[in-house]
């Protein structure tokens, strides 16, 4: 009986390893389908297992330019370039920079979802739905109410290069994403600037289909929007005019 009970459990022991053994190996093409499937959507896996839509191999594609590992920053560049830069025929002066100095640029995406474009007739019908103004360098500008002069508040341009958008060309037009950007100093505080940008890029992300990304390509979710607003709150502290200092009297 003993030699029986001994035979039961070591069979019973090896069953409970074979189960553990086949039910956690991984099937044959598994991880190939869903990295294949992460890939076509253009998604980054976000802690946890979710899936946040990204630009991806979208930018890789459409931005030639870029050298591997340097889409971020290269982008990023390329805006600056495009926001100070003399343009060779501008549209007009409206929504020229008063000053090419700057210290920090913030932002963000409307990125077409995966399989879709941003054709330029349906940008420009947006554009002017969510108040923007067409001008300088050929892109959209959000300018100070009766204060066009001041410069604008923020720019919307092309994600592929030059930047522009050229009306002669925009029935033709077609891009993976446009890009939202302000360069501070703005003509108003960087907070104020944020709150106009931010639920302009939300609008025509609505009236495009698209998904508002963050500088890093993610989906722009309320942690970063928080952490945004409280780097702005802070440049805006650092770059108040200093108090006057009043001779005392005598």
């Amino acid at each position: 009986m003993t030699e029986l009970r001994i035979g039961i459990l070591i069979a019973g022991l090896i069953l409970i390893a074979a189960i553990w053994y086949f039910g956690t190996r991984p099937r044959a093409g598994q991880g190939r389908r869903l990295d294949a499937e992460k890939r076509a959507k253009g998604a980054t896996d976000i802690g946890g297992g979710r899936l946040e839509p990204t630009l991806g191999a979208q930018i890789e594609q459409e931005v030639s330019a870029v050298e591997d590992g340097d889409e971020a920053v290269q982008a990023e560049m390329d805006l600056i370039d495009a926001a100070v830069a003399p343009a060779a025929s501008p549209n007009s002066d409206l929504g020229k920079r008063v000053s090419e100095d700057f210290d920090k640029i913030v932002t963000l995406y409307i990125a077409a979802k995966a399989g879709q474009v941003l054709r330029g007739p349906d940008i420009v019908v947006a554009a002017e739905k969510a108040g923007l103004t067409y001008g300088h360098m050929n892109v959209f500008h959000r300018l100070v109410e009766s204060h066009p002069e001041r410069g604008p508040i923020f720019s919307v341009a092309n994600i592929r290069k030059p930047g522009s958008f050229e009306m002669s060309e925009i029935q033709s037009l077609e891009t993976p994403a446009i890009a939202f950007f302000l360069t501070l100093p703005a003509p108003v505080g960087a907070l104020d600037a944020w709150d106009a940008m931010l639920p302009t890029a939300q609008r025509m992300a609505e009236l495009l289909d698209g998904v508002v990304l963050d500088e890093q390509r993610n989906a722009l979710g309320r942690q970063r929007i928080a952490g945004l607003r409280d780097e702005l709150r802070a440049w805006d502290r650092e770059h108040e005019a200093p108090p006057v200092t009043r001779s005392p009297r005598w």
